[in-house]
């Protein structure tokens, strides 16, 4: 495309006189990649979709961003996001606000909040947070097929029922043991999965007590001896144990609390009890499994938030989880969105070339939407790696005042100003010493 369309290529440049007499030269000619280096943000096309509204663009006009209408469109090759933000920079008050809008077009909202953030939002949508605390009076079943627990009442292969829990069992071990299975381990653990998959509401502590006391059944499956296979899934046994019966029993270690999920749109799981426990990571994932089970097929697409993805990131065995759950977004009509602080939570989570470097950068690759609130000069190298930026974009974010943010979608790059209404600032405020700083304007961040 060519601005100043008048001027043809091609046209032969001309002296031109105005009506003092004077001499001008004809206006400069230029593609739209050259004027985009010059002036960054000016010279792209606005996005496809007319919902959800996210504020203001700042080269002009209102944006509107949805990860599925975009998907629709052709716009974008999966639908998943990632956003990064110092706090205090309007992070928290976007995921939260944009939460609400989708719920208001029909979208599902289930959220994986290990700090209990989202209570008000929970609040907002007419539900409240499932808290999980060891020894706590909630349970949930990570172990639940999609036939099982979602509302839709659509039974998943029985095939890929097992993959899913065997997926979700080895990375249990994985990361508790922090360390990858050994063949004879992980065939321990599929043996005990197989003996007692046909049982009503299969759970973790099942599949612990077929591991730690197998019978001949399992035996003879594993090709083995009853007293060989309960040396080979030792180890793996009292790891996963621990979830069910020891320090961090009583959120996993049965089937759902009665009446826990039923018929909400909206979930939030709350894990702050053991934000600081040494085995977050692990408990993430078993809150992530159960409330993907959840939203299985269900005829409302679904954004499935992981907020403080460092903690998932951290491990391992759970990155290649998550990025595996990230990958199969499409066939399962899910976003998955990933809140982290900064560039570095991603960048930094192994050595340089390392299978944990790896996976977080590929998690960046599969997010076509990325939201960047403010950065320190810092952190400009990882962004201008990760989000594919030239050098005048990525010099903006140092500057940026607090509620906007540079959003990549697809190819294209954006300088969004979050707005919110007077109803939103109730629930999207994390500051306690900001709410009693007095009533905000609508539309202002706090």
């Amino acid at each position: 495309m060519v601005l100043h369309a008048a001027q043809r290529a091609g046209m032969r440049m001309t002296r031109l006189r105005t009506r003092s007499g004077g001499l001008r030269l004809p206006a400069h000619e230029a593609t739209t990649a050259q004027i985009g280096v010059a002036y960054p943000f000016a010279a792209t096309a606005p996005l496809p979709v007319a919902r959800v509204l996210v504020g203001r663009d700042l080269a002009g006009g209102r944006f509107c961003h949805d990860p599925f209408d975009l998907y629709a469109s052709g716009m974008l090759t999966n639908p998943n996001i990632t956003i990064l933000g110092q706090i205090g920079r309007g992070k928290s008050a976007l995921v939260k606000s944009y939460l609400y809008r989708q719920h208001l077009f029909g979208r599902r909202v289930a959220v994986l909040d290990p700090k209990g953030e989202y209570r008000p939002l929970a609040a907002a949508l007419g539900t409240e947070p499932i808290r999980l605390s060891p020894r706590g009076g909630t349970r949930i079943n990570p172990l639940a097929p999609a036939s099982e627990a979602s509302m839709s009442g659509e039974k998943a292969a029985p095939d890929e029922v097992r993959r899913q829990r065997l997926a979700l069992l080895a990375t249990l071990a994985e990361a508790t043991m922090h360390r990858r299975l050994l063949p004879t381990e992980r065939l321990a653990l599929e043996v005990a999965l197989v003996v007692r998959e046909g049982e009503t509401g299969l759970g973790i502590a099942d599949v612990v007590e077929e591991m730690l006391r197998p019978g001949a059944e399992a035996a003879r499956l594993a090709g083995s001896t009853v007293g060989t296979l309960t040396e080979d899934g030792r180890f793996v046994g009292l790891e996963l144990r621990r979830l069910v019966l020891g320090d961090l029993a009583g959120m996993f270690d049965g089937r759902d609390t009665p009446g826990s999920a039923a018929g909400q749109e909206a979930l939030v799981v709350d894990l702050s009890d053991v934000y600081h426990a040494e085995a977050l990571p692990a408990l993430m994932v078993c809150a992530a499994a159960w409330l993907q089970s959840m939203t299985a097929h269900a005829s409302a697409r679904t954004l499935f938030v992981v907020d403080e993805a460092w903690a998932v990131l951290s491990d391992l065995a759970v990155a290649r989880y998550l990025r595996s759950s990230w990958k199969l977004a499409r066939a399962r009509g899910l976003a998955n969105v990933a809140v982290c602080h900064r560039a570095s939570d991603l960048a930094n989570v192994g050595n340089e070339g390392s299978e944990a470097a790896r996976l977080a950068e590929g998690l960046m690759a599969d997010s076509e939407t990325v939201i960047c609130y403010a950065q320190p000069a810092s952190e400009l190298v990882n962004l201008a790696v990760l989000l594919g930026c030239s050098q005048s974009e990525i010099d903006y974010l140092p500057s940026l005042r607090r509620g906007v943010a540079l959003w990549r979608v697809g190819g294209r790059r954006y300088l969004v100003e979050h707005l919110l209404s007077r109803e939103e600032l109730a629930f999207v405020d994390t500051d306690d010493r900001m709410r009693t700083a007095g009533a905000a304007a609508p539309g202002q961040l706090r």
